[in-house]
């Protein structure tokens, strides 16, 4: 009688606990020194994700954080300028299960120390009372005044319909801070709504997956639907990514759209991180590589000069005929994801000066 050999597979629990484990190694271990700035930048990232999407991130794989959690104290003491980092490390740290106690103390060293009065901006101020109040800590800010002030900035659709990545990722970052990243509704209206989509819309012609990433992840935090479109296509991007290793490795790659693509198929209830990395040095790359119409698209606007027509409908043929079949294939696609593309378009045109020299003139 022969022998039954039983053959045990890991299980789909053990093998996303394995690539979450070998994830935070590569980011707390092989990529950068803890003493640089952008290490911190990078593992507060990649923690800030795990724990607001609710991954359960097994002991063994935050281990690599025990020697940063143990002397963080010592690090915000000597480099107090970036608190913000620190604080976010040790609070998701806490929260995905390493550690405990320390998060408390050290907001209570920041709020007496009165660092976030050296903020200049409403929304690292905002950032930062929220990493507070998260453990209670008393943070001296009218929080109200901030949120008041960040709601009128994405009210204001027309900032969003011309190209302008400092604003467009403020965009993001203020709706993910507003509603407390997916935790509550930031009930921020119909002007938010299409400054998400004009910002979105920019994105995919100019195929930027970073940012069109987390325009998805701040419209589900903010209870909208994105377009399929979108969505289809931050999923090849994620699915696309390469993974050089070892010599391959380079510092400068595409961590980021790496990190947010996999957040935006998280909140659209994919599985993350599906990438296999092993131990050492490694980088992320892009290569779902498309024509970016956004240029093309500009030039042919630009040209026409007086010409120029705020209208949609009157410009489109023109449009998609002086521009390459690539580009307005993608620009046609971008037409049909976004239900306000012809009010995406008056702000792109640009004609408001024109129009206001001709009622002068008229006057």
């Amino acid at each position: 009688m022969s022998n039954v050999i039983h053959l045990a597979f890991p299980s789909r629990s053990e093998q996303r606990a394995a690539r979450y484990a070998a994830l935070l190694d590569t980011f707390a271990n092989h990529r950068r020194d803890t003493d640089d700035v952008f290490w911190l930048k990078e593992n507060a990232e990649i923690l800030n994700i795990l724990e607001c999407t609710g991954q359960d991130v097994a002991p063994e794989a935050l281990s690599v954080y025990r020697g940063f959690y143990d002397t963080i104290e010592e690090r915000l003491e000597f480099f107090p300028q970036y608190y913000r980092f620190l604080l976010s490390i040790c609070l998701d740290l806490e929260t995905l299960g390493l550690g405990g106690g320390k998060g408390r103390a050290l907001a209570q060293w920041v709020a007496d120390q009165g660092l976030i009065e050296a903020e200049l901006s409403d929304l690292q101020r905002g950032e930062a009372t929220r990493l507070m109040t998260r453990v209670g800590v008393s943070h001296g800010q009218d929080v109200t005044l901030i949120n008041d002030r960040l709601s009128r900035f994405v009210s204001r659709p027309t900032t969003f319909s011309v190209p302008n990545k400092k604003a467009a990722y403020e965009l993001t970052h203020i709706a993910f801070y507003l509603s407390e990243y997916g935790r509550r509704d930031p009930d921020l209206g119909s002007e938010a709504e299409q400054s998400l989509k004009f910002t979105g819309t920019l994105a995919f012609l100019d195929c930027n997956w970073d940012l069109l990433a987390e325009v998805l992840v701040a419209m589900r935090y903010c209870g909208l639907t994105p377009p399929a479109e979108w969505q289809d296509a931050i999923a090849h991007v994620a699915a696309a990514f390469a993974v050089a290793e070892g010599d391959d490795a380079v510092r400068q790659d595409d961590y980021h759209a790496y990190l947010v693509c996999n957040w935006a198929l998280s909140t659209s209830g994919g599985a993350p991180f599906q990438a296999r990395l092993t131990p050492g040095p490694v980088s992320f790359h892009s290569q779902h590589d498309h024509p970016a119409p956004l240029r093309e698209l500009s030039e042919v606007i630009y040209g026409l000069n007086t010409r120029r027509s705020s209208d949609w409908q009157l410009m489109r043929d023109y449009v998609c005929e002086n521009v390459s079949p690539d580009s307005a294939d993608i620009l046609i696609r971008a037409e049909a994801a976004c239900d306000c593309f012809g009010d995406f378009f008056a702000g792109f045109a640009r004609t408001g000066m024109r129009s206001g020299r001709a009622e002068a003139a008229r006057a």
